[in-house]
């Protein structure tokens, strides 16, 4: 199964991150959005929790990659792996995460800097057994 594949956009970037789950969905989109900052592999040096939440779908997808982008702004941090990626939906949609990274950005080559995740555009869709999320971020 293909993880994540890019979109034509006129100005910005878009892509759509696939899994068997919506973890696993999730965890494809913050790789393809780390390959935009980045194309080399990302050393795991650092593990951190990372944890997001949202009153739907389309928020909790918004604030678990706008995460990526203030970690990448804030401490350098690029995003190697995602492990136990857990979504749960009580009153709000929460998600839990170890993530996988290196803050020694002179290691690697930056392409382009991410402004923000956008909801436009944005999709969430569950076809028979695969999870699609569409995401347009603006650099």
């Amino acid at each position: 199964m293909i993880k994540y594949r890019f979109l034509p956009h006129t100005a910005d970037t878009k892509f759509r991150g696939y899994g068997k789950t919506m973890e696993e969905a999730f965890s494809n989109a913050a790789q393809a959005l780390t390959s935009v900052i980045t194309e080399n592999k990302i050393v795991e040096n650092i593990e951190k929790d990372i944890s997001a939440e949202g009153t739907d779908e389309k928020a909790l997808l918004y604030n678990f990659l706008e995460q990526f982008i203030v970690l990448f702004d804030s401490e350098d941090f690029l995003l190697s792996d995602i492990r136990n990626i857990e979504i749960k939906k009580n009153e709000k949609f929460t998600l839990k995460a170890k993530v996988t990274g290196d803050n020694d950005i002179k290691n690697y080559n930056i392409l382009k800097t991410i402004k923000a995740v956008t909801y436009s555009e944005m999709e969430i869709k569950q076809n028979k057994a695969e999870f699609m999320v569409q995401v347009v971020l603006d650099i």
